[in-house]
């Protein structure tokens, strides 16, 4: 596989396409819109020049970096004569479905559809295409170009060789992929999203407040980041999402999102994407003020 095609050129996509293109793959990301492609390319740019001032990698490297990507618009072309395509669009069940349904309509017999999705089944998403055992979960972690692990879902009849390609692909990538079977959530979701959804409830029920909670976790537990501005990382909109995919999946009410998880979702409070969530990120990105109706 050295071909590549990346759906999405958002902070999964750009992150992906980022890592595949920096390891010397060639690289076409796709999106629909080109303000998108534009921002998605700029992100890479920052990224790259960061890992440059870091020398962790030369001016040379992120020249070639960059030109192993080539941006689209229109997906017919951006998909033709890849080997792998990876999706990346936004965590919705339908959208991901009709790509995938487009997908396997244009691209070649022999090439393997891969989804970033981060909850949804590889089974239901291979079921619409002819080629459910060329279709299988890449489930990155953010940011992609610092973090290790990419969980490899199979789907129900995910074959074995296409498999271990997909696990064979990642470690060149310098990932550590980790095989995970087809069930709600995976497992990095499915363990990550409660704790996220107990520390909400935590809030919700006045046990404690936000930066209480976050620091409990981060001192008491190791954890790098606290629940709550995990989540305000994370987007809640996406932890709504996938905790709806659980709650759903299994039928189990441990599952069901908080109240105040879904209020904040309507009232649009999506953490750093939006400028506010259970952190206010008007004056700085980092976690530093509490959000004014926490206070």
């Amino acid at each position: 596989m050295k071909n590549i095609a990346v759906i999405g050129a958002g902070t999964m996509g750009n992150g992906i396409a980022h890592v595949f293109a920096q390891n010397g793959y060639k690289v076409n990301l796709i999106d629909i819109s080109q303000a998108s492609l534009d921002k998605g390319m700029a992100v890479i740019e920052k990224n790259l020049d960061r890992m440059v001032s870091k020398e962790t990698i030369t001016d040379g490297e992120k020249l070639n970096t960059l030109k192993n990507i080539t941006t689209y618009t229109a997906l017919k072309e951006g998909v033709k004569n890849m080997d792998l395509v990876v999706e990346a669009a936004t965590e919705n069940v339908e959208i991901k479905l009709n790509i995938f349904r487009e997908l396997d309509g244009i691209c070649n017999p022999e090439t393997v559809l891969a989804t970033n999705t981060s909850s949804i089944s590889i089974t239901q998403i291979g079921a619409v295409t002819k080629r459910a055992d060329k279709v299988i979960g890449m489930h990155f972690m953010n940011p992609v170009p610092i973090m290790k692990l990419v969980e490899i879902i199979r789907g129900y009849n995910t074959s074995d060789e296409v498999t271990r390609n997909i696990m064979e692909l990642s470690k060149k990538l310098g990932k550590t992929p980790t095989e995970v079977n087809d069930y709600p959530g995976f497992v990095a979701n499915r363990i990550l999203m409660p704790m996220i959804n107990e520390a909400i409830e935590t809030l919700y029920n006045g046990v404690a407040g936000v930066s209480e909670i976050d620091t409990v976790m981060k001192l008491g537990m190791a954890h790098p980041m606290g629940p709550l501005q995990l989540a305000d990382f994370i987007g809640l909109d996406v932890c709504l999402s996938i905790l709806n995919v659980m709650y759903d999946g299994f039928k189990n009410p441990k599952y069901a999102p908080c109240p105040l998880l879904v209020n904040m979702v309507m009232a649009k409070k999506l953490g750093i994407k939006s400028g506010e969530g259970f952190y206010d990120y008007s004056e700085s990105k980092k976690a530093e003020k509490v959000s004014a109706q926490f206070i």
